[in-house]
């Protein structure tokens, strides 16, 4: 019997997350501020709880990522009068340049991982299935 498709999508999950977290590693990012970094370069000014959600991780592992991306001058949290407490995120000109990069790292890691893939295609299945989930955000 051929094993599942979820339980292969589940093993492929932890395969990408090792193989990014190399190609992370010697820009002296973690996976979780990899993502952090993107989800900010495509919208800017989430709050941490945006962040945690669309980063898939807890508000409070955000709010330890968000302090270190802070400390090291790749990401800045302004105070936000019309919105209480919540101090908005967004990338500096440093992170920018890191996470560009890291990019450059990542894809190298993705095609290494899936030779001969077309990454169009794949995406767009990806998307699709995902498109409509609690997980689509």
């Amino acid at each position: 019997m051929e094993p599942r498709v979820s339980y292969l999508v589940g093993r492929l999950d932890r395969v990408v997350r090792r193989r990014l977290a190399g190609a992370l590693g010697p820009h002296g990012l973690s996976l979780q501020e990899y993502t952090t970094l993107s989800v900010l370069r495509a919208r800017s000014g989430l709050s941490n709880a945006q962040l945690a959600r669309r980063s898939l991780i807890t508000p409070q592992a955000m709010n330890e990522v968000l302090a270190r991306l802070e400390q090291r001058g790749l990401v800045l949290r302004h105070p936000d009068r019309t919105r209480g407490r919540i101090r908005p995120a967004e990338l500096t000109v440093s992170g920018k340049r890191l996470l560009a990069r890291a990019d450059d790292s990542v894809d190298a890691a993705e095609r290494d991982l899936f030779p001969g893939a077309d990454g169009t295609r794949l995406h767009k299945l990806l998307v699709e299935t995902l498109r409509g989930t609690d997980d689509s955000q």
